[in-house]
């Protein structure tokens, strides 16, 4: 890391945020397939599906805000492999500044676009009837776990962002992400489900994240299962970082 990484970084990220102010369809994109997911299932499929006392939206949302980061980081991979093939990642390796600076601003600018597309998602859930009593140390225990799992998305993301062999395949490694939820507690209680996709759903990182945030909002007990949950988050930042760090440094050698 040289002495400049940070100042570097930072005006690399204004660069990445500008390009993202100007193509501003590309958060309403990422936000159209949530939302209209919510739409759907609250509106068509909740009244038949039993959460007891909890509204379906309330109970649907934590499910929601995933999709919405896995759908968000496909134009992460789109914006970095856009970068690579342009020759723009070479051009900055020719000036004297830190070369990690230019991955790190496509990484920062990725989590302010989501977070911001996750904020529509909330606001829109606001007006179908989502409330919560949660207090403000659970929203912030919410928001940090949001925080760490679009973290490690986000760099999973690189990962095709640098060795995809096409604009397409940079961004289709983000489908199973969107619909892994389905396979969890996301939108139906695990239980519902035959015993392998069940024993499948309670123990892919989803479910546990899913769980925690819920009783969150619920202002319920979490118990252990936030320390799963940030397992899960962790552990996938960890091994999604090491990875795109090797493939970085294989393209600039």
């Amino acid at each position: 890391m040289t002495p400049y990484f940070f100042g570097d970084t930072v005006v690399l990220t204004g660069r990445s945020l500008r390009h993202v102010t100007r193509s501003m369809d590309t958060i309403i994109t990422t936000v159209i397939t949530p939302v209209a997911m919510m739409l759907m299932f609250v509106f068509v499929f909740g009244g038949a599906i039993d959460t007891g006392t909890t509204s379906y939206v309330n109970y649907m949302l934590p499910g929601i805000l995933l999709i919405t980061v896995a759908s968000g980081i496909s134009y992460t991979a789109y914006r970095l492999f856009v970068d690579m093939k342009s020759g723009i990642f070479e051009r900055f390796q020719s000036m004297p500044i830190a070369r990690s600076g230019v991955l790190w601003a496509h990484v920062l600018t990725s989590m302010v676009a989501n977070l911001l597309s996750l904020a529509i998602v909330v606001g829109v859930a606001l007006l179908m009837g989502f409330r919560s009593g949660a207090g403000v140390p659970a929203w912030i225990a919410i928001s940090g776990i949001l925080f760490l799992f679009t973290l490690a998305l986000t760099w999973i993301a690189v990962i095709p962002g640098l060795s995809a062999a096409s604009v397409e395949g940079a961004g289709a490694f983000a489908y199973p992400l969107i619909f892994l939820p389905f396979i969890s507690s996301a939108f139906v209680p695990t239980r519902t489900m035959p015993g392998p996709v069940r024993a499948f759903a309670d123990h892919q990182p989803v479910t546990s994240i899913v769980d925690t945030i819920r009783r969150l909002l619920a202002q319920q007990p979490v118990g252990g299962e936030v320390w799963t949950a940030l397992a899960w988050c962790v552990g996938i930042l960890v091994a999604a970082y090491v990875f795109a760090m090797a493939a970085y440094r294989r393209k600039i050698a």
